[in-house]
């Protein structure tokens, strides 16, 4: 393991403010998302939509890194030029999800168990040979009636550190995904209750397998109540709650958070990232950042609608949110940048 090349990969990935582009929708995912607007559920299609995202001119300004997925990887412009390359030299870094999906967790009933462990090391080693030099494992976590149980907090947590393990072992920087979903109508407490026990089982899972805690980067939910919560948060009190259930539960080693929208709209999302660096720029240990896929894309997918005529204003839609995060890691964010 070259612990200063995971190092120096972490400080590229995040230098001048910028954030982290989550790419790496399954097929199915991104299919649905196509089926709601129209756009023809085909490899072509979701070939150029990715296309249409890595060719984004200046995007290498505000994204440090753009998270893959398997199909993504391997795909190539209409020219033949391998995304991959297209990335690297707009200055940003690729990295990939290399997790199979979470299945029913055995005696756990609505509970989830993410897989891929079997085999990932040579999965590992074939993505860093085609340029990947990070990775992505997911964990979700329901809150609901009895739920979460201590088993699936366990059985999550040691896979994300076995991956984090191998990820090390070979070079790549792993992303440790444990998320609390948003579905549900638990409060901001039950959020941040959940939220302290899941980070600190995964911190002990990650000490447990010898991870280098510096060479890692958490990718978790921001704390916040259900969505069919009878009471919506502030911004601040959202901003708050996040910060204080994360002083508590990360170690200062870590040297990045960046936060998942998990299904935020994306101007919310950007607010509070903004709300958290402005109020606690002088007592953050690490770089709070943003690894956001619908909080980036989704404007520049409804207008792009699947015609190559809309790739221009598309391009711009995504380039837009991309900067209002980058001011958000700031704490430079506005309302009135929306209206520019």
């Amino acid at each position: 393991m070259n612990t200063q090349q995971l190092k120096d990969t972490v400080q590229a990935l995040f230098v001048d403010g910028k954030g982290l582009l989550a790419m790496d929708e399954s097929n199915p995912t991104c299919n649905k998302r196509f089926a709601a607007l129209g756009i023809p559920l085909t490899v072509e299609a979701r070939r150029a939509y990715r296309e249409l995202i890595v060719t984004t001119p200046g995007l290498g300004e505000f994204i440090g890194g753009a998270i893959l997925y398997d199909e993504t990887i391997r795909q190539k412009k209409a020219d033949g030029t391998p995304f991959v390359k297209v990335l690297i030299d707009a200055g940003i870094i690729p990295g990939i999800k290399v997790d199979t999906g979470a299945r029913e967790l055995a005696a756990h009933p609505g509970e989830k168990v993410t897989e891929g462990l079997d085999g990932l090391r040579d999965r590992l080693q074939e993505y860093l040979q085609m340029g990947a030099r990070f990775a992505k494992w997911r964990a979700v976590i329901a809150i609901g009636d009895g739920l979460p149980s201590w088993g699936c907090i366990e059985a999550n947590a040691h896979a994300l550190a076995r991956y984090a393990a191998l990820c090390q072992e070979v070079g790549l920087v792993p992303i440790v995904e444990p998320e609390v979903l948003m579905d549900g109508e638990h409060s901001l407490d039950q959020c941040s209750e959940t939220t302290d026990e899941l980070l600190r089982t995964v911190f002990k899972e990650l000490f447990a397998q010898r991870v280098m805690l510096e060479g890692m980067i958490l990718k978790p939910n921001m704390v916040l109540p259900g969505l069919t919560c009878t009471t919506q948060e502030t911004v601040e009190v959202v901003a708050d709650a996040t910060v204080n259930c994360f002083l508590r539960a990360v170690p200062a080693a870590v040297p990045a958070i960046a936060f998942l929208s998990g299904g935020q709209p994306a101007e919310l999302a950007s607010a509070r990232l903004n709300a958290m660096n402005e109020r606690f720029k002088s007592r953050l240990p690490w770089a709070v950042a943003f690894s956001f896929s619908r909080a980036i894309q989704q404007p520049a997918l409804e207008a792009w609608h699947g015609q190559d005529a809309n790739v221009q204003i598309a391009q711009q839609a995504l380039l837009h949110r991309a900067q209002c995060n980058q001011a958000a890691r700031r704490g430079e964010y506005t309302a009135a940048m929306e209206t520019k």
